[in-house]
């Protein structure tokens, strides 16, 4: 039996999720794994009021993550600087599994500028007496040199995986989200991972 792996990510929001999920799963089976996509969970009871409706659709991605040996999440910013929320719980409930966490993104540049980038730039942004940027509120901005939050790259990290990048933020929003070739490249190093044992 194959491996199976959760393909987290906010490729649901897309007009054709269904579709970038089967691409996903393809370059999964071609490199020996079981893609699993959170809109395999298939069609929800009838009669569930919309908050119902949310709570069952979290309820069964979560058991569909327990039911992997693996997860791939797209960290490619997504509504603002950082990675989809809804992605970054499923990162951290993989990790809270013991489950190796592998992620790309396709906008290549760090937290930190995209997070200066909607204040104006880095050079707009005030400095603490300790050298640390902060927002106009005055809250000091993660500059770690990361990828995303602390704690996403971490779950990454400290789970033994890595986050492979693309130069894509020049492209729109649903064409960096559905990018695959940074996707590809982990698919490849989960499915040797797992060999190995």
């Amino acid at each position: 039996m194959r491996p199976r792996i959760y393909l987290a990510g906010p490729e649901v929001f897309l007009r054709d999720a269904a579709m970038v999920g089967a691409r996903k799963k393809a370059i999964c089976a071609e490199a020996g794994l079981d893609g699993v996509f959170p809109l395999d969970q298939g069609p929800l009871p009838e009669g569930l009021s919309r908050a119902a409706r949310a709570i069952e659709i979290a309820r069964r991605n979560e058991a569909l993550i327990r039911g992997c040996q693996g997860v791939i999440a797209n960290m490619t910013p997504f509504r603002g600087p950082s990675a989809d929320v809804g992605t970054a719980y499923e990162m951290g409930f993989a990790r809270a599994l013991g489950l190796p966490v592998l992620a790309y993104s396709n906008d290549g540049r760090g937290f930190f500028v995209r997070t200066a980038a909607q204040f104006g730039g880095p050079a707009r942004l005030a400095r603490r007496a300790d050298g640390d940027a902060e927002d106009p509120e005055g809250l000091s901005l993660e500059d770690f040199d990361l990828t995303d939050n602390l704690m996403l790259d971490g779950a990454v990290v400290l789970s033994g995986g890595a986050i492979e990048t693309e130069a894509m933020a020049h492209l729109p929003a649903a064409g960096r989200i559905a990018a695959l070739d940074s996707f590809a490249r982990c698919v490849r190093a989960l499915a040797a991972r797992l060999r190995a044992g």
